[in-house]
């Protein structure tokens, strides 16, 4: 009779996935991930029968996980500029706490082997925010953007944020604040 799956394995799988994709991409093996992991390759597939939903499961999860930070104390009474930067914040502490699983999603953000559903189910996870810009536009309050392309825009412009914290540490409320200025001015009306 097989034994039921850990939680905690698959955690461990997980978090060496992480470990080891941010060290050698995508040519990361299920191998080395596994010997990371602290199991047998075997293991490793029990729980992902294959290199290409590992990467997925990842993906989802760092999203789920994202998602989850950003709703914790999440404005929802607030103006839309206290809201979007709180949005922002949140991504910046998320990044700067977890600078591997940062590197990793925007690894698997353009990996071929992330599946179009999951790419959806990624989308999926964030659709409440979607639909809160697209209603802020309509209301006249943001640029007529498409809502992804804003969201884009708020990730492209923390990135370069994150990349000047990263340089000079001792500015990185100066960062954090001009960034949001730039992207708010890039969307607000």
């Amino acid at each position: 009779m097989a034994r039921p799956r850990s939680e905690d394995k698959r955690n461990a799988i997980l978090n060496a996935a992480i470990e080891t994709l941010a060290e050698l991409g995508e040519r990361a093996s299920t191998s080395k991930i596994a010997k990371v992991a602290g199991v047998a390759e075997g293991t490793l597939f029990t729980y992902f029968s294959n290199k290409e939903e590992l990467l997925n499961q990842l993906y989802l999860s760092l999203k789920a996980e994202l998602r989850q930070v950003i709703m914790l104390n999440y404005p929802t009474q607030s103006d839309l500029q206290t809201q979007m930067f709180y949005i922002w914040q949140s991504y910046l502490d998320w990044s700067l706490d977890a600078p591997l699983k940062r590197k990793v999603m925007a690894q698997l953000s353009t990996s071929e082997q992330i599946t179009e559903q999951s790419k959806q189910i990624g989308m999926q996870t964030f659709c409440d925010f979607t639909k809160t810009i697209q209603a802020h536009i309509d209301e006249g309050k943001l640029r007529d953007y498409p809502p992804l392309f804003i969201g884009s825009i708020l990730g492209a412009l923390a990135e370069v944020t994150l990349n000047f914290i990263a340089q000079d540490a001792s500015q990185a409320d100066l960062y954090r604040k001009s960034g949001f200025e730039a992207f708010w001015h890039a969307v607000s009306m």
